[in-house]
């Protein structure tokens, strides 16, 4: 990817980022309704482990990161989930004061700040309806003692979008975030860095339904104010940036998505990031935008990078090491390489043998794979030695056997590599 495209695809964001950074206007949303309670049975751990929020909390303003993982990453799925005191701590300690300058002082401030912090502690133990009571309390209160447009009121309108937006009540959060919005719009200006916090916010509001060119819109005008105030090297600015690549690769704008993972990559490598999570995360993200592309040995490059920086740093006993290296062991087997697959799958399934036990479903997926690939070396050798085909469908059917001694094998899986068996036996007859 050329500079040249880069620098033309970032001036086009800041341009759309302009026209739009005097006003705020969306389409009218419907009023906020009243809470329901028909979603208290929602996984709390499992959210919280997999979203990226952010939650306004204290006696000014601060920003919370519930997760560092967003829902829109599905590549990290796989990766085993932290408990959420585990997260809450680290999330806590993370905390990036935005003041104010604010001496307000009256019965209605103290409530405010006493109800949030009860709402902050009622969310992070996952009492989700006892954390939405004290939300509502804490944005009356900021409103009584604040006043309507003033900015704690804009922070407690946050907390409750983003509340909502982890529930998946989406109709209640969007008319809290734009009122958020244009609180602080109208008290610190169009292009504050809390504005862009705030757009960033109802960006991922609009990603995670699939409304691409909203949450487009928002992620350009975030990335311009963050460029502006935080500089183009910021961690913070390459993280937008990522969210805006992930929107254009869903809309199929594979160049420009491609351009903006290959600058977030570039910046957090110069930031001394080049082996973090993030930068990793990004990293397989982009490989995968190459084999979409059919970029297929550009794949192959950067999932070695990626392999050979987690045996560094976590060894081969890790299951992220078994992940990049059966993801690597996909594109080889895409490109028609058949015995290097073969050879890290079978260190991928003694690795999983001894992290999990045996009939666990992980270690059933590589004896699937295994077998796939086994019955590919079948077509190929077929034509050369119809001895060694007959080996290599002894070797299938009793891989095929050992998956399906895996209580959590999934049936799918197993018709289609049994469809995939009898047609390969086809080939022997």
């Amino acid at each position: 990817m050329s500079q040249r495209r880069l620098l033309l695809l970032m001036r086009n964001v800041r341009l759309a980022a302009a026209s739009s950074s005097r006003s705020f206007h969306l389409p009218a949303v419907a009023s906020i309704s009243g809470s329901n309670d028909g979603n208290s049975s929602y996984s709390f751990n499992r959210r919280l482990g997999s979203t990226f929020g952010a939650i306004l909390i204290g006696q000014a303003a601060f920003f919370l990161g519930l997760g560092n993982n967003c829902v829109l990453a599905q590549d990290d799925s796989a990766a085993p989930a932290s408990t959420i005191s585990e997260k809450a701590d680290a999330n806590v300690t993370s905390l990036h004061r935005i003041e104010d300058g604010s001496v307000i002082s009256n019965e209605h401030t103290v409530k405010w700040r006493i109800f949030t912090d009860k709402a902050r502690d009622f969310f992070l133990k996952g009492e989700l309806d006892e954390a939405e009571k004290f939300f509502k309390a804490a944005l009356h209160e900021a409103k009584e003692g604040f006043g309507l447009g003033d900015p704690h009121a804009a922070s407690a309108l946050n907390n409750l979008a983003e509340f909502y937006r982890l529930r998946k009540e989406y109709e209640k959060a969007e008319p809290l975030y734009v009122e958020a919005i244009e609180i602080l719009e109208q008290s610190f200006g169009p292009d504050d860095i809390r504005v862009g916090a705030a757009l960033r916010n109802l960006g991922q509001h609009y990603h995670i339904q699939r409304r691409f060119d909203q949450a487009q819109t928002c992620y350009e005008r975030a990335l311009k104010i963050q460029g502006r105030v935080m500089g183009l090297g910021h961690p913070d600015y390459a993280n937008t940036m990522y969210l805006l690549a992930k929107v254009l690769s869903q809309q199929r704008k594979g160049k420009d998505a491609e351009a903006l993972i290959r600058e977030s990559i570039r910046i957090l490598e110069e930031a001394g990031l080049g082996e973090s999570p993030t930068c990793i995360q990004r990293m397989r993200f982009l490989s995968m935008e190459l084999v979409k592309l059919g970029r297929l040995a550009e794949a192959e490059n950067l999932q070695r990078k990626i392999l050979h920086s987690l045996e560094l740093s976590k060894g081969w006993d890790s299951l992220d090491t078994t992940i990049a290296a059966e993801t690597l062991s996909f594109t080889l087997q895409t490109m028609g390489k058949l015995k290097e697959p073969e050879e890290i799958l079978e260190r991928c399934l003694s690795v999983r043998k001894k992290i999990l036990s045996e009939d666990h479903f992980q270690v059933a997926g590589i004896l699937v794979h295994l077998a796939r690939l086994t019955l590919l070396q079948i077509v190929s050798d077929i034509k050369v030695n119809n001895d060694l085909s007959r080996s290599n469908l002894v070797k299938a059917k009793q891989l095929v056997n050992d998956s399906i001694s895996c209580k959590h094998l999934k049936l799918l899986d197993l018709l289609k590599l049994q469809e995939e068996y009898r047609h390969q036996r086809g080939y022997s007859c």
